[in-house]
């Protein structure tokens, strides 16, 4: 067994030791969510329990983000990333342990509030992972950064720390880290080098018509034909103008226009959504968007110019493939058989700002949620998108275990391949 090997085996022999807390912190984790920049109780709950692991901590960090130092001797930095936000989402997961809690948004809706998205299971498996490695010193050397943020469903929360005095605190980093549970058979852990996760725009664009009575239509200027029009020309944007091996998705998700059957009113709000895996990509789609919308605009004689706003915005998540390369040999080391490649994704997520306004080489790998037999059961009967809940749904419920052991295993297994 390698000296990596052997330390992970070593560490992770404490599993037994942190699996009965972790499986009691998640279901409460699970069971009282907080939505974005209202991570108030989770940080402290982290914070506190980081203290007790023997951290040096650090909390309010871009609002609510907590970020735990442990020193052991002359070494690498590895920074460990997990987020802690949920979702404005009603659950219905039917557990013992769903949450039923409700909260105002920043808009001051009432909404219910749910994990739906698996960040949960993020911060039990790295509070485990740093009360393992805190367990183990002899085992290793060097210095652990376990960094808990906010705001991940918004895109901002990451960059909050940054702008936040992230990089004073933390100081010096070698490599970056972060996981997410996906839809895949629990047990599993997937790697892939370069593009793993996309980038994201949303739009929100209102053009401008002139009202009158549905009746008259000669002395308007439609905006939900315009819209229409619209919509229609922007199914050309990926079919036509980027390259078919270069994946992207554009996505008209809302068309607000009128208030009446037989009025005709003065504008149209479309709200849409964009994701590339490249800059030179996610430019060009993004120009062809503004192109379309003017030239529509023009042609319907809108009497004002169309107005853009940008919203919503998440970097492309590129792992680097000299890092992925060592973390996917220690998963190898580890998982067997049970470490795979991961598939290109088409979600998109804001840690990728952290490592890169650090200026550290980063990997973010995926881990499975789905209890093996539905899954596998889905799979037979080629039903996998109609049974399996994917992220952000309602129904969306990793199973606890092999769950989080897999996510703690590989927090541990990748940290050690490079404090060892």
């Amino acid at each position: 067994m390698t000296g990596t090997g052997s330390a992970a085996a070593s560490v992770l022999g404490g599993l037994d030791k942190t699996r009965p807390w972790q499986e009691d912190f998640y279901r409460h984790l699970h069971q009282h969510p907080e939505l974005s920049h209202q991570e108030h109780n989770t940080a402290a709950e982290v914070a506190k329990r980081l203290g007790s692991f023997g951290y040096q901590v650090h909390e309010g960090i871009g609002g609510t983000g907590v970020v735990g130092m442990l020193h052991n001797g002359d070494g690498p930095t590895v920074l460990l990333r997990a987020d802690m936000d949920a979702l404005p989402v009603k659950e219905q997961t039917g557990l013992p342990y769903a949450s039923t809690v409700t909260a105002r948004d920043l808009d001051g809706n009432q909404v219910p509030v749910m994990h739906a998205c698996g960040h949960d299971v993020h911060v039990t498996c790295l509070l485990g992972a740093s009360a393992l490695l805190a367990n183990a010193r002899h085992d290793w050397q060097g210095r652990v950064v376990a960094l808990f943020q906010p705001a991940e469903e918004l895109g901002d929360g990451a960059r909050k720390m940054v702008d936040d005095r992230l990089a004073a605190v933390v100081g010096h980093v070698d490599v970056a880290f972060g996981q997410h549970v996906l839809p895949m058979p629990s047990g599993l852990v997937g790697t892939r080098p370069g593009s793993t996760l996309s980038a994201a725009d949303s739009v929100r664009i209102t053009v401008h018509g002139r009202g009158a009575h549905g009746s008259m239509p000669q002395a308007a200027v439609d905006p939900v034909v315009l819209a229409a029009m619209i919509v229609v020309r922007l199914q050309t944007v990926i079919a036509r103008e980027i390259d078919p091996t270069d994946p992207a998705v554009l996505t008209v998700g809302s068309i607000q226009a009128g208030t009446k059957s037989n009025v005709i009113g003065d504008q149209a709000v479309l709200q849409l959504n964009v994701r590339s895996y490249n800059d030179q990509t996610r430019g060009s789609i993004l120009d062809a968007v503004k192109r379309i919308v003017n030239a529509e605009c023009q042609a319907s004689r809108s009497p004002r110019d169309p107005e853009f706003e940008l919203f919503d915005r998440f970097p492309p998540t590129q792992n680097d493939p000299t890092t992925t390369a060592r973390v996917r040999a220690a998963f190898d080391a580890f998982f067997g058989d049970r470490a795979r490649d991961l598939p290109l994704q088409t979600a998109s997520e804001d840690f990728s700002d952290i490592p890169n306004a650090l200026s550290v080489p980063y990997t973010y790998w995926g881990i499975g949620g789905i209890d093996p037999d539905t899954y596998h059961r889905a799979a037979r009967a080629g039903r996998v998108s109609q049974d399996v809940p994917v992220n952000h749904s309602p129904t969306f419920a990793p199973v606890i275990q092999p769950t989080l052991d897999t996510g703690t295993q590989a927090m541990v297994s990748a940290a050690l391949a490079w404090l060892t």
